[in-house]
């Protein structure tokens, strides 16, 4: 019998996902610990939320620019008919493409790349060219990168105060 992942998500679940968001490397023993679960218990719980996909992987973070990856930018592309299909089978062979949205409005795909330098992001315009309209945009510096889930709690940095009207 499968396991519905929202029991999952109880104070204990969701204290492991923040501690894994701060440290994916912490052994068993350390997570259970600050949990409040046996190291057992605890791998118990990492599987079974593996299991029912909430947790999707442990990753690596790699700095861009250590490999030489100088050029961070965004491609918006709206392209018509035939062309959609084209472009999302060329865009998988691509090692420049990090990400690749599909968006509602007036575009339909956002394109996170990265490049060596701007002679390669324009090569790469230029191949996007004949699948639609490649709109360019060079993110200059990101003041919030990778943030975290907020697991303990709602979200309530943009909360809306209802007020009476008279």
């Amino acid at each position: 019998m499968a396991m519905d992942s929202t029991a999952l998500l109880d104070i204990h679940g969701r204290k492991l996902l923040h501690e894994l968001q701060a440290n994916a490397r912490l052994s068993l023993a350390e997570l259970g610990r600050r949990v409040g679960l046996s190291p057992t218990a605890t791998g118990e719980r990492l599987k079974q939320m593996e299991e029912t996909g909430i947790l999707r992987g442990y990753t690596l973070e790699i700095d861009r620019e250590a490999l030489g990856l100088e050029v961070l930018a965004f491609i918006r592309m709206s392209c018509g008919g035939q062309n959609y299909y084209r472009l999302l089978e060329f865009i998988q062979t691509l090692e420049e493409v990090r990400e690749c949205h599909h968006l509602t409005g007036g575009d339909d795909f956002l394109l996170k790349i990265t490049t060596t330098n701007l002679a390669d992001l324009e090569a790469l315009i230029e191949a996007l060219l004949p699948y639609g309209n490649p709109v360019t945009s060079l993110v200059l510096s990101s003041p919030v990168e990778h943030r975290k889930y907020a697991v303990l709690g709602k979200l309530t940095s943009v909360s809306k105060k209802r007020t009476r009207r008279r």
